[in-house]
């Protein structure tokens, strides 16, 4: 049973770490493009939002492999 919760944890985990390599892979490309201040910081600032979230979808999935180890 809680070998499944560390799966779920390790597959949250994943797509958390695959968010965060978007985003940074959006602002690289923003900034090799050569934008002015304001469109680059318009860039990351509509990036902000995504990389906080896949950073937090990757701390659950951790949170939730850890709680199956230890409950298994």
């Amino acid at each position: 049973m809680f070998e499944i919760l560390v799966w779920v944890g390790a597959a949250l985990s994943v797509g958390g770490l695959l968010g965060l390599v978007w985003c940074i892979l959006r602002v690289t490309k923003a900034r090799r493009q050569k934008l002015d201040d304001e469109a680059l910081r318009a860039v990351v600032q509509s990036v902000l939002p995504l990389n906080l979230g896949a950073l937090l979808l990757s701390v659950i999935g951790l949170m939730l492999v850890m709680v199956g180890i230890f409950l298994s």
